[in-house]
């Protein structure tokens, strides 16, 4: 079946949702030790969340990007998944979704959580012709994030490396079959409908 050209795809149960992020082992290593995030990790200012995993080896370079060496998946609640979703504005304006390029401004500045569709990757890193879910968090949407919606906090550096050590090696069955199992996301009727768009985004 083709994949449809955006796609929450997740690592899921009935109750949460996996996001990854990756930061430096200063704030990464505690934060996976305490299973919450430090008094150090910044809630006042966005922080971007990442479904995909392999989305964010690419974003992180497998670890290997300088403030980026600690790769945490972060089981979150889906109601609060979800909470930011409903309240989120997708980050470029798109002529036909929103009214104008001023409304557009005018939700952005006052929502709480913004959107963006990138290119989902393969295990090589490659863009694939689909695009994937990154959702950025400010304000209540970033505390909540960080101090009601968190359920675990796991250091996944390991299996980044692992993965990445079987890509160089060849071996794209033994690192596909590491991969965290990321399904489609069952989002509720309407839930998506202001964040998707077949339009090009303008950088309005």
């Amino acid at each position: 079946m083709e994949e449809p050209h955006q796609r929450v795809r997740a690592l899921r149960t009935d109750t949460t949702v996996t996001v990854y992020q990756a930061y430096s082992p200063a704030i990464g290593l505690p934060a996976a030790r305490e299973g919450r995030f430090p008094a150090s990790w910044k809630r006042d200012r966005m922080t971007w969340i990442k479904p995909s995993f392999l989305w964010m080896m690419y974003r992180c370079g497998w670890a290997a990007k300088e403030a980026q060496e600690t790769v945490l998946a972060v089981e979150i609640r889906r109601a609060g998944f979800e909470w930011a979703l409903r309240h989120a504005c997708l980050s470029h304006y798109r002529a036909g979704l929103h009214a104008s390029p001023e409304a557009w401004r005018r939700e952005l500045r006052d929502a709480p959580a913004r959107v963006q569709w990138d290119p989902e990757r393969d295990l090589h890193l490659r863009p694939l012709p689909y695009r994937s879910l990154q959702l950025g968090l400010a304000g209540e949407a970033a505390r909540r994030y960080a101090d009601e919606w968190t359920v675990s906090i796991t250091d996944v550096t390991p299996l980044a490396h692992e993965v990445h050590a079987l890509v160089r090696a060849g071996d794209l069955d033994g690192a596909r079959r590491l991969l965290p199992r990321e399904e489609p996301y069952p989002t509720p009727d309407g839930l998506l409908d202001r964040l998707v768009g077949t339009g090009p985004a303008v950088a309005a």
